[in-house]
């Protein structure tokens, strides 16, 4: 009898008000990629931000572990923006043509997710911004931050503009980024209608991909309204996916063990994962989850699993010499090699692919 009444309050709260409506609506609305962000903040210090990348088909990913020092282009023309990396990061790279997922040797995190309403700006005839390659954005953040606040305080001066391109197999590259640092600080940049929106708070610990940002807040408070504990949408729509991993992320115990909490994020990105092999005949956007990453900001260890081989494994970046001067190191998964625990040592040296150049009119 309880549960009836439970559950007959739930619908009511349902089909109240046309604003309850509308947001369900828009829930319903979804057809957008179906990455996920979620960042755990635990006591002593314990940050540890976890994604999923999914897709149509296989992006080619390989890590790479990349040194400080590098001499950088935004793959733009002659006039994109120039810059040497202040800092050595390890990144997951699509096609080894771009960087979508990786973190650098301070804890600094950036997360690349597909977003159908970004909309890229148009320069003008006098623009001072620089030009640069989709492609080349998760890597500038990497290169060039320690922390949230430094690159939100930079991307406001808008040095660039993000140029848009398409994906190795014709999709169309249109993202938004999240970053978040070792003092569990997060920030969002959108694109849309060609005005750059940031979003910063040390609560904008989840991020899924449409709706926009502002609507995806209003999603969640809906859904805290009605409670984690009495009702989460289980579809693998990407408001469905912000709903369950933002309640989730906070309900996972919080501990000083490092290895539960990486263990705990692990679990609550599985959860927001599209099972393999699972399309929408209807809505072709929505994709199998590829892998997921989990990066332990505290100890500086990045972990990654593929959706398609038995192991988790991981990278300490500080058994990775990314001085100045050091060799680009390639970690191959995409050869069918299998590895467990820290495989740091097994990264080889290799040229550094070339990001995916944008066209410039």
């Amino acid at each position: 009898m309880k549960s009836k009444l439970m559950m007959k309050k739930i619908i009511k709260t349902l089909v109240a008000g046309s604003t309850l409506l509308s947001l369900v609506g828009l829930m319903l609305a979804q057809t957008a990629q179906a990455c996920t962000r979620a960042v755990y903040l635990g006591p002593e210090n314990m940050v540890v931000t976890g994604r999923s990348m999914d897709w149509f088909n296989d992006i080619g990913t390989n890590l790479w572990a990349f040194p400080r020092g590098m001499k950088r282009d935004g793959a733009a023309g002659a006039n994109s923006i120039q810059w040497t990396s202040k800092y050595g990061s390890v990144v997951a790279a699509g096609w080894d043509a771009a960087s979508t997922d990786g973190m650098n040797e301070k804890g600094f995190v950036v997360n690349l997710l597909y977003l159908a309403e970004a909309k890229y700006p148009t320069p003008t005839p006098n623009d001072t911004r620089k030009p640069m390659s989709l492609s080349v954005w998760a890597q500038y953040m990497l290169d060039n931050f320690a922390t949230v606040a430094e690159a939100v305080e930079a991307m406001r001066q808008e040095p660039f503009y993000i140029i848009p391109i398409e994906s190795p197999d014709g999709e169309p590259g249109t993202v938004h980024v999240s970053i978040s640092d070792a003092t569990g600080d997060s920030a969002i940049f959108e694109y849309i209608d060609g005005k750059l929106n940031i979003y910063h708070s040390r609560e904008y610990q989840v991020m899924t991909n449409s709706p926009v940002f502002d609507k995806q807040l209003a999603l969640d408070s809906y859904w805290q309204a009605i409670g984690g504990t009495t009702m989460l949408p289980g579809t693998n729509r990407a408001a469905d996916r912000f709903a369950r991993a933002s309640f989730y992320i906070n309900a996972i115990p919080k501990t000083v063990k490092m290895d539960e909490a990486i263990a705990s994020v692990f679990s609550v990105m599985r959860n927001v994962s599209v099972p393999l092999g699972i399309t929408t005949p209807d809505q072709p956007n929505i994709a199998e989850t590829l892998w997921r990453t989990v990066a332990d900001q505290k100890n500086k260890r990045y972990f990654f699993e593929s959706a398609r081989q038995p192991n988790v494994f991981w990278v300490n970046l500080a058994d990775l010499d990314l001085s100045e001067g050091s060799p680009t190191k390639k970690l191959t998964l995409t050869d069918g090699a299998v590895y467990a625990g820290n495989t740091a040592e097994k990264f080889k040296p290799t040229e550094p692919f070339k990001f995916l150049p944008a066209t410039v009119e």
